[in-house]
């Protein structure tokens, strides 16, 4: 289904391609640009091709006061990361079009986007996932099934851990 709720931002509509593949829709630019600015609540891309992971993980960060974007592969995350420079990404691993790690390897070599902090959420279990994940880039790395209370205290120490570095 071509249909993600994207609650205090409007709606993220995906649009399949001539092969069938979602892209990133006008849609989704408008809902980057519609990003309340005035608003100094820390902003969260969260990217994961599950409906369910989207929906929960959003849901419960609103109802936490983030602001939150979501997109459905590595591709559209970078794409929305570059545009709307989000203070946390939470990024699944395994996904179709461009994976995880290849959006994070893009972004931490993007100079708009180097320095943000990304949590790896993801149900790779094979020995050596976490190192890699920090290796590719991340700041963080958390196992599904990732209750969004667990995920919530890790964003939260990403901020104090960036807003540290910045000072």
């Amino acid at each position: 289904m071509g249909y993600d709720a994207a609650r205090e931002t409007g709606k993220s509509f995906l649009m399949p391609s001539a092969h069938g593949q979602p892209r990133w829709s006008h849609v989704d630019f408008v809902l980057v640009s519609r990003i309340n600015r005035q608003d100094t609540s820390p902003l969260v891309l969260v990217v994961d091709d599950s409906a369910a992971t989207r929906e929960l993980y959003s849901t419960y960060l609103r109802a936490q006061g983030l602001r939150v974007l979501v997109a459905t592969d590595g591709a559209i995350g970078v794409r929305m990361a570059v545009a709307s420079r989000p203070d946390v990404i939470v990024m699944d691993l395994s996904m179709p079009m461009l994976d995880g790690w290849a959006a994070i390897r893009t972004l931490k070599r993007h100079r708009g986007t180097a320095r943000i902090p990304i949590i790896a959420c993801t149900g790779h279990v094979e020995g050596g996932s976490g190192e890699a994940a920090i290796e590719a880039g991340c700041d963080a790395y958390l196992l599904k099934p990732c209750l969004p209370d667990h995920l919530l205290k890790e964003i939260r120490a990403q901020l104090v851990r960036s807003s540290q570095r910045r000072a």
